[in-house]
């Protein structure tokens, strides 16, 4: 089959040919996938996406039209994607749900320990020859609360790890994981909010889950506590954010991700002028880590990524529909 694959990286290619194993024609863009390029996918009967391509209802419309019979993501995440158009339009759409939440849930705990052992800062220092300890005062992640918001596969490792640590882990889930019994104390969201020193999303976003965190919430927080995204930008109101570090409620921020990230992360923009004035905010204060939306890649995630893909293509080239299918 023709298969496109859309805002693909130099990084990933190797493993999805490698997985693909000749069986199928692979075309790269490095176009994200939307209204505007829909057009390019002429001529492909599926095409695989990441998790900002936008997969609107007149971009499946335009998709549908051009002969694409199959979506599939190599990535867990969908909300990108109209489901309700694209059962309607009779597409198939497929993603890959796990395929390393020990890389997730490890770039979590680099991030917690990044901010609070001020590493960056003492690296700068000491590429300058200043080995001053002066503002680099940490804290101990022993006896620490750890509010842990979502429980799933990369909540479920993250709890681990941080069990290790030695710190008190409150969960918030609508389901709780029964592989966490005795590992963590399950409470509601208001009060893992009020009692914890960091709290950490692990949420897919919905219209449930959209802002979870505003101003509201976090008010609710300790004072200086210590919050960290590596889920989805649009689970945090940045604004709201901006104002917390700004009165200082707001201690650290880690984030991976961000709720306006498409068409800004996974490319180059030195010689570019940042048009986005929220987040060119959030890059200046000292208190704020900002990675470009890479806790998955380790090699592991984009091996196992690729296979699943691909996998997935076999199926449904097969006629085979797995769970791995949001829509069969």
């Amino acid at each position: 089959m023709n298969v496109y694959v859309f805002s693909s990286r130099r990084f990933e290619q190797p493993e999805l040919e490698k997985a693909n194993q000749g069986k199928h024609q692979l075309t790269f863009f490095t176009a994200r996938l939307c209204e505007e390029t829909a057009l390019l996918a002429k001529g492909a009967e599926v095409v695989v996406v990441f998790s900002n391509d936008e997969l609107n209802r007149k971009t499946l419309e335009q998709l549908v039209a051009l002969g694409v019979k199959m979506v599939a993501y190599r990535a867990a995440g969908y909300n990108s994607i109209d489901l309700v158009a694209a059962k309607e339009l009779g597409i198939k759409v497929a993603r890959v749900p796990a395929y390393s939440p020990y890389a997730i849930a490890e770039h979590t705990v680099a991030l917690m320990l990044a901010l609070n052992r001020k590493l960056i800062k003492a690296h700068r220092r000491v590429q300058d020859l200043n080995f001053s300890l002066d503002g680099l005062i940490g804290f101990d992640m022993h006896g620490k609360t750890v509010g842990v918001v979502g429980t799933g596969k990369i909540g479920e490792k993250l709890v681990r790890i941080l069990n290790g640590f030695g710190c008190k882990v409150l969960a918030y889930d609508l389901e709780q994981n029964e592989n966490l019994t005795g590992k963590v104390e399950y409470t509601d969201l208001d009060p893992l909010l009020r009692a914890s020193d960091i709290v950490s999303l692990h949420v897919p976003l919905t219209d449930q889950t959209k802002y979870m965190i505003d101003a509201a919430e976090i008010q609710k927080m300790k004072r200086g506590v210590m919050l960290i995204n590596t889920s989805r930008g649009g689970l945090v109101n940045t604004k709201a954010i901006i104002d917390g570090l700004k009165s200082g409620h707001i201690g650290y921020l880690g984030i991976d991700v961000y709720e306006e990230e498409a068409g800004l992360f996974f490319k180059e923009h030195e010689a570019d002028m940042i048009a986005d004035d929220v987040i060119a905010r959030l890059m200046t204060f000292k208190n704020v880590l900002i990675t470009g939306h890479q806790a998955f890649l380790t090699q592991t995630a984009l091996e196992n990524i690729a296979n699943t893909t691909m996998e997935n293509i076999d199926h449904f080239e097969k006629g085979v529909f797995t769970e791995n299918f949001l829509i069969k």
